[in-house]
C-alpha cells in the first residue's frame, strides 16, 4: 500500500474511526435513504452487501496498484452513532517525480445528520490529517448541482477547478506562489 495508513481523527464533536467490516449493520442504517444517492449513483445496500465491500476496502488494493485506499466511518462524541463516512484514495502525484503524494477524497453523511456541519467538520479533519502526513495534493469530485458538497470542500479548503472528471468538477487544495500548501480552517 502506499501512503499513510488509516488512524482515528478527532475533531470537536467527532471521531473518525478507521473503517472495519463490524461497522456494516449500524452504516446499512446510515446509509440507507435513497436520496443520499441521487449525485453519486446506486441504491441504498444492503447490510451483507456493505460487509463484503468493507471487506473488500480494508483489505486495500489490488497487488500491483500503486494507491492507498484509506476509509473512516463518521463516530459523534454526543450519542456514539455513526453518522457517514469518510474516504480519501492516496495515489503518487501526477505533476511530480519526488515520491509526493495526492488524495482523492470523498464525503458521505446520512440524511438524517445532514444540515449540521457533520460533513464539513469531518472532512476538515481529514484534509488536516492528511496535510501532516504530508500528502502535498488534495482533491475532490464533486457533481456541479451538489452546492452541499460543493459547500463542504470550500470549508476544507478546496476551490472549484476549470476541470472536469466524468461530468464532476475537480476541486483542488490550492496552494501559495512559492509553492506551499494553503492550511485548512477548522476543527481537527
Amino acid at each position: 500500500m502506499i501512503g499513510p495508513t488509516a488512524e482515528p481523527i478527532r475533531a470537536v464533536r467527532l471521531t473518525l474511526e478507521p473503517l472495519t467490516a463490524g461497522h456494516a449493520d449500524e452504516m446499512t442504517e446510515v446509509l440507507a435513504a435513497p436520496e443520499l444517492y441521487a449525485f453519486i449513483g446506486g441504491a441504498p445496500p444492503a447490510a451483507d452487501e456493505l460487509r463484503a465491500r468493507y471487506e473488500r476496502l480494508t483489505a486495500g488494493p489490488p497487488a500491483g496498484r500503486r494507491e492507498g485506499w484509506l476509509n473512516w466511518v463518521i463516530r459523534l462524541h454526543e450519542d456514539h452513532h455513526l453518522a457517514g463516512f469518510v474516504q480519501a484514495t492516496i495515489t503518487p502525484a501526477t505533476s511530480s517525480a519526488s515520491g509526493e503524494l495526492q488524495a482523492a477524497i470523498a464525503w458521505v453523511v446520512g440524511a438524517g445528520w445532514q444540515g449540521r456541519g457533520i460533513a464539513t467538520e469531518a472532512a476538515q479533519a481529514l484534509v488536516g490529517w492528511l496535510i501532516e502526513h504530508e500528502v502535498s495534493a488534495i482533491i475532490a469530485l464533486i457533481h456541479p448541482d451538489h452546492a452541499a458538497s460543493a459547500a463542504v470542500a470550500r470549508h476544507a479548503g478546496l476551490a472549484p477547478t476549470a476541470d472536469r472528471a466524468d461530468g464532476e468538477v475537480v476541486w483542488k487544495r490550492p496552494r501559495h506562489q512559492d509553492g506551499e500548501a494553503l492550511g485548512v480552517r477548522g476543527h481537527y
